[in-house]
């Protein structure tokens, strides 16, 4: 097998869990995986030797979904449907860690599609800002400006989600 093919299928895992965590559909998140696999086996001659598989896989994937929001956004919007707990996280946590891990999880993608991908290539996936900022396809400081902003995004609704719960609890 060719190095290159061999490196996308080793990519697979990674790119089906940013599909997942980008939109917490599983056959939507599978299907975008498959068209970025057969986008990406079409076009192996723009592939530069040396270049990292997942930067350009994930940069393939990245376009692939601007050109479904468009889509979508022409339509009218999609309803979300929630992942199971399995789904959404790689690891189960125990029962105070799970609930934290689902409020990150909804708070995730109650913020903006541009805001969550920044986040999810530079926070989960490991990018440098440079990198993350090519494979997005906007400036550094763009970039940098939507993980702040959907940094603050994300607090705010997850300090939200905690005070709800709180209140919850004291109500009888």
């Amino acid at each position: 097998m060719d190095d290159r093919r061999k490196a996308i299928l080793d990519a697979i895992p990674e790119l089906r869990r940013y599909a997942r965590a980008l939109l917490r559909d599983r056959d939507a998140s599978d299907d975008l995986v498959q068209d970025c696999l057969e986008r990406a086996l079409s076009r192996m001659d723009n592939w530069r030797t040396g270049d990292n598989p997942r930067k350009w896989l994930l940069t393939i994937m990245h376009r692939i979904f601007l050109d479904q929001l468009r889509r979508e956004k022409r339509r009218g919007e999609k309803a979300m449907l929630p992942l199971e707990d399995h789904e959404a996280m790689a690891v189960h946590a125990e029962t105070s860690d799970g609930a934290a891990s689902r409020d990150i999880v909804e708070a995730l993608q109650a913020i903006s599609p541009e805001r969550r991908a920044a986040i999810l290539i530079v926070s989960v996936e490991g990018f440098s800002y440079a990198e993350a900022a090519s494979i997005l396809g906007v400036p550094a400081g763009t970039l940098m400006s939507r993980i702040a902003r959907g940094r603050e995004e994300l607090r705010a609704l997850i300090e939200d989600g905690v005070r709800r719960r709180s209140i919850r609890m004291v109500e009888p």
